[in-house]
């Protein structure tokens, strides 16, 4: 839930600055860069950080090898990608890239729910918060 929140919070919280008048922030497209960049800083966060990276590399499935370069390798892509939406002549294909990765990703959260890994969220709701962010993602450059 807590990207969900980083991303609500980040479109609020930029489309106030927008309104008070931070010109980079006018407008509901640069609103939903910088929720989909907050939410992807958050989550590439757990990526690095030893006690939420065990996780990630848990929720792997167990058929794919490397599965702590996988969540090293991830966590790069989301945090270029984050960084990438923000600039508007990269964000086009930042959220393209985003996109690609959330689809790649999803049967790994299938499987760490199917598995009951720790952690996991439950398949349905985890379907419907990927619908949710790849939408925001799509969203954010028209």
């Amino acid at each position: 839930m807590q990207p969900l929140i980083a991303l609500i919070a980040g479109i609020l919280g930029a489309r106030v600055a927008g309104l008070a008048g931070v010109a980079a922030l006018d407008g509901w497209q640069p609103a939903l860069r910088t929720g989909v960049a907050l939410m992807f800083l958050l989550t590439t966060s757990a990526h690095f950080v030893p006690r939420l990276r065990a996780g990630l590399v848990a929720m792997v499935p167990p058929s794919l090898p490397g599965a702590g370069l996988l969540v090293t390798v991830t966590g790069v892509l989301e945090f270029a990608g984050a960084v990438g939406i923000l600039v508007p002549a990269t964000a086009p294909w930042a959220a393209l890239g985003l996109i690609l990765m959330m689809i790649l990703m999803f049967p790994a959260n299938v499987s760490a729910a199917r598995r009951r890994v720790a952690g996991a969220t439950p398949l349905g709701l985890r379907t419907v918060l990927q619908l949710v962010f790849i939408a925001a993602a799509a969203a954010a450059v028209g």
